[in-house]
């Protein structure tokens, strides 16, 4: 290993792992799987990390895989001279697949591959068809899914390494890839590479007979990977072959959770001679005909008397009788007419008294085991094949893996026409084989930002780092070495992951159809990925308030900016039409992700729009819990989910709440004043297909550290020049808007906004606080308008409704006020319940207590008046200041 990149492994490895050097190894390092300080590895050759647990634990840890930053930059590492033309090519198989350079000296060289205005040099190999194949060295990840460069038509050929000559082998390892079939020469067994799992080399096997002659021919072994595809074209290949004249015989590399090929064996060092002979094993039961054959090859190898098994989509179960195994062992042995090996009469034994039963058809593969720590459940995650039909992934609970009655439903409920007819005593010894040795995936409840892990976990992508992750075919993420999920279907975000599909010219409609507006509200969209960051940074996050006259066209503006996280056809839910359970899930189901709440017109008289109290959404602001639920234990505990995105609401009349409440809202109002061009800009925008414009949440993600640098220097700014200005008081107020300039100025990081757009919308962003502040110094427009009718109605009652004789005092008693008002015919547009809380927080006419006064309109009532018509002369009054 070069001196350069160990030193920078070794002092990574002390870092993470806290290993202590020791002579020259690293030693009591933490074994990441069992947490136990049992890891080690030497210094000189840090290639692999061991758990010195072997039987409890054994676990390993690839350096290659755990740094790959630090195994990418090989041409620069590796400088070319003419001494050394292929210096990185070289340096890359030595260190990086661990192959010995000496015999390949003359079988490879450098090479330079461009694309996209990248370059990085590759090691490039040439096949005697003259088609040549390049692997890429230099930080392949640049250039997406593509690893390797193919020149000329290699169809029918094969790879065949310097070290091997075809004519003189007893067998030939036919493998995929040239670092395979390297690893396998350099573990003593001849190999050659079809570079491609679907290219049979019927060429090269013809060129191959035709030189043999009369010479017996090699065996076949196929070795191409254990995967899908892998398996299938073996399986294809394998019965060609046999039928074109070849001896045939099959080798798959070690089944594991993670698909590991002939060179990951190879660096982890498992080449002897037991795991050779379970390789072959594992091709032998890979091209068995039959489930009886297969269960003979799996009786041989392991000595089990009873198992189950896989073949072709269907479980099978093996059990030997052994009365009469002994019986015709005894038998076969006795007889005197021919002569028997000791192993050929086991297996004719076998043979006549094993039972090979089918006890499901259909075969399940445990995936995973996962787990919701909030609510303390957990699941099995299992994929169930069945033959010529698609796989189907479902979970299983533990109570019906352990009854074959429960299972057997299950089963039925997840996959069409599955049927297990088996015992519980089968269906336990399928548990106690594979779940012990599946791994564990985290898991989260909410779509979106997850602060454990630092990334976006979305339904079908996720992004960490600035790394773009799509979901494997496990359906979950690896991340940073961490295996992660969420468990919420909802809401579906479709975000493509072709940026190079992602346009931006509808940054110009939203200029066109909203102006300024539009700006802010894509502004507060970009800031709603970043939410958690925000609030972790500024303690809080504003709500943003959309407000308009019906047909201003917030709903186009709003389910635009939802196409821009992937979700289309959607607006928000109306928190006044749902309960408080439903609430609370839609709060806690998303993170970095905005909720809009909408609401309907607040003059109807339905009971349960006016049940929901803005005030509600005030934890909110600081990411507190919306609400607590209780779990289902034995014990007190409850689970408050945090609100972990921000909030939108859109509607035709303010919202109402109190001051503080009121305080944490950037407030845009929106008046009719289309044309033309605006209606055919905000047409474009309903007709863009999300996948053209949901890339914008994945670049902003994957930009998340320049945004996140860029807002700080914009908020610390903008919250200077507003908190200076004479006419915004309010230090919240200027807070919410000075993020919202910050953010502003990072939207250029990910679309491109003209500069004198962005100006115009910081000075819109300012004029925006002064009008939130003049806003909270006038009351409520139902409060307004309550006092304007009792001001109406004190005038027209003969002896008035104020109970108060203080001139500087009102004295409000409501049941009063609504028998006046009965009694002129006037309307009362609010409940009683409602104008009672907005009138607490009234600024012209401040509300001071509630009392028992004395009334003056008694008094003035009760003049000469009998006994029968007298009015009380005390009534229990709300007081209020009288403006001056």
């Amino acid at each position: 290993m070069n001196a350069t990149i160990q030193q920078d492994v070794v002092r990574r490895l002390v870092q993470d792992f806290e290993f202590k050097e020791r002579d020259k190894y690293l030693q009591q390092g933490v074994c990441p799987k069992c947490h136990k300080r049992e890891l080690f590895t030497s210094i000189e050759k840090p290639w692999i990390l061991k758990c010195g647990r072997e039987n409890n634990c054994g676990h390993q840890v690839l350096v290659k895989e755990q740094y790959p930053e630090i195994f990418e930059d090989w041409s620069k590492r590796y400088q070319a001279t003419p001494e050394t033309p292929h210096a990185a090519a070289e340096a890359y198989l030595r260190e990086a697949r661990r192959l010995d350079t000496e015999p390949l000296k003359d079988c490879f060289t450098q090479g330079v591959f461009a694309k996209d205005n990248m370059g990085s040099a590759t090691v490039k190999f040439k096949l005697a068809c003259g088609a040549t194949w390049e692997r890429i060295i230099d930080q392949p990840q640049r250039f997406g899914k593509q690893k390797a460069n193919i020149r000329g038509s290699y169809v029918g050929h094969w790879w065949v390494p310097p070290s091997v000559n075809l004519l003189e082998v007893n067998e030939i390892w036919i493998t995929e890839g040239i670092f395979n079939a390297l690893s396998l020469c350099q573990a003593g067994l001849p190999a050659v590479a079809t570079l491609s799992s679907n290219n049979y080399p019927l060429a090269a096997l013809d060129t191959l007979a035709k030189k043999l002659g009369e010479k017996p021919r090699p065996r076949l072994i196929w070795a191409f990977d254990g995967d899908k595809a892998g398996t299938k074209h073996t399986l294809a290949f394998a019965a060609r072959s046999e039928e074109a004249g070849w001896k045939v015989r099959a080798a798959q590399p070690v089944k594991s959770s993670s698909s590991l090929d002939w060179n990951d064996l190879l660096l982890r060092g498992r080449f002897n001679k037991s795991d050779i002979k379970n390789y072959r094993y594992y091709g032998d039961i890979l091209l068995a005909k039959s489930p009886t054959e297969k269960a003979l090859l799996m009786h041989q190898h392991n000595e089990w008397h009873s198992f189950y098994f896989e073949h072709n989509s269907r479980m099978y179960w093996f059990e030997l009788d052994l009365d009469r195994y002994m019986r015709a062992y005894e038998r076969i042995t006795n007889t005197g007419t021919e002569v028997v090996m000791e192993w050929e009469a086991k297996e004719r034994a076998v043979k006549e008294s094993g039972g090979v039963t089918e006890i499901a058809n259909c075969w399940l593969t445990p995936l995973y085991f996962q787990r919701s720590e909030p609510t303390d459940e957990s699941w099995y995650y299992v994929k169930v094949n069945m033959p010529n039909r698609p796989a189907v992934k479902d979970t299983f609970t533990a109570n019906q893996l352990t009854s074959s009655a429960e299972f057997k439903k299950r089963l039925l409920h997840i996959a069409k026409g599955a049927v297990y007819t088996g015992s519980t005593k089968q269906l336990d010894k399928f548990i106690q084989m594979r779940l012990p040795e599946i791994k564990e995936v985290k898991t989260q409840n909410f779509i979106g930002y997850n602060k454990d892990y630092a990334a976006w976990l979305f339904n079908r992508v996720a992004v960490c780092d600035g790394r773009l992750y799509e979901m494997n075919d496990e359906d979950y993420f690896e991340i940073n070495s961490a295996s992660v999920k969420s468990l919420s279907l909802t809401p579906a975000l479709d975000l493509n992951p072709k940026l190079n599909e992602f346009i931006t010219g509808w940054v110009d409609d939203i200029w066109t159809a909203f102006g300024e507006k539009g700006y802010v509200a894509m502004a507060f969209c970009l800031g709603s990925l970043f939410a958690e960051q925000i609030r972790e940074r500024d303690k809080s996050f504003p709500f943003l308030e959309i407000v308009g006259e019906p047909g201003t066209g917030k709903s186009t503006l709003i389910e635009f900016l939802w196409k821009l996280a992937g979700r289309e056809e959607y607006e928000g839910f109306d928190p006044s039409k749902s309960t408080a359970a439903a609430r609370g899930r839609n709060f806690a189901q998303v993170g970095n992700l905005p909720v809009v709440l909408i609401e309907g017109d607040r003059t109807t008289d339905n009971a349960k729009q006016r049940a929901f109290d803005w005030d509600e959404l005030k934890s909110l602001y600081n990411g507190r819990a919306s609400r607590a639920v209780g779990i289902k234990s034995n014990n007190n505990e409850t689970y408050e989910p945090p609100f972990r995105g921000s909030i939108v609401i859109a509607q035709n009349a303010d919202t109402d709440g109190s001051k503080a409440f009121l305080e944490r809202i950037i407030h845009i109002y929106d008046k009719r004043g289309q044309s033309v061009q605006t209606r055919y800009a905000a047409e474009r925008l309903e007709q863009i297909p999300v996948s053209q414009v949901s890339g914008f949440t994945l670049l902003a993600t994957m930009r998340e550290r320049e945004i996140l640098q860029v807002y700080g220097q914009g908020y610390e700014r903008a919250r200077s020049e507003l908190e200076s200005n004479t006419n915004i008081r309010h230090i919240r107020i200027a807070k919410n808007h000075a993020q919202l300039a910050g953010l502003l100025e990072a939207l250029a990081l990910v679309v491109p906004v003209p500069v004198e757009r962005i100006e115009k919308t910081r000075k819109a962003i300012t004029a925006l606080a002064v009008e939130r502040c003049q806003a909270l110094k006038k009351d409520h427009p139902l409060v307004q308008e309550f006092w304007e009718m009792f001001d109406y109605l004190d005038e027209l009652a003969p002896h008035g409704i104020n109970h108060s004789s203080d001139e500087g005092e009102i004295a409000v008693n409501f049941n009063h006020l609504e028998e006046v008002a009965a009694a002129h015919r006037q309307r009362i547009p609010f409940t009683l319940t409602e104008i009672k809380k907005l009138l607490k927080n009234g600024n012209e006419r401040r509300f001071i207590d509630t009392k028992t006064t004395r009334s003056a309109v008694s008094e003035r009532h009760n003049r000469g008046k009998g006994e029968v018509q007298r009015m009380p002369e005390t009534f229990r009054c709300w007081i209020f200041q009288r403006e001056k």
